[in-house]
């Protein structure tokens, strides 16, 4: 088995949670790059007007995010991804 000396800012954070964080993100990035997520709406009700904002993820950093989310479920499920698989000599 792989044993995995990297630490990050992930570590202490349970498998179970990191794998829900794991699918928001993906959610969030696949609803950036469709379009499908609007930045700000508003409407109006008998009560008065609402209107809602959303922050716009940079897209970016949201990948980067992605990226050491995987790696942190990769370390806890013993598939450290960081390393090369063995040589094995061929004669």
């Amino acid at each position: 088995m792989a044993v995995c000396r990297c630490t990050g800012v992930l570590d202490g954070v349970p498998l179970a949670t990191l794998r829900a964080q794991l699918a928001s993100m993906q959610a969030a990035y696949l609803a950036l790059m469709t379009g499908s997520k609007a930045e700000s709406a508003s409407y109006t009700q008998a009560d008065g007007s609402r209107s809602i904002t959303f922050t716009r993820a940079n897209v970016g950093d949201l990948v980067q995010g992605i990226i050491g989310v995987q790696v942190q479920i990769a370390k806890l499920t013993g598939q450290c991804c960081n390393r090369r698989p063995p040589v094995v000599p061929f004669f």
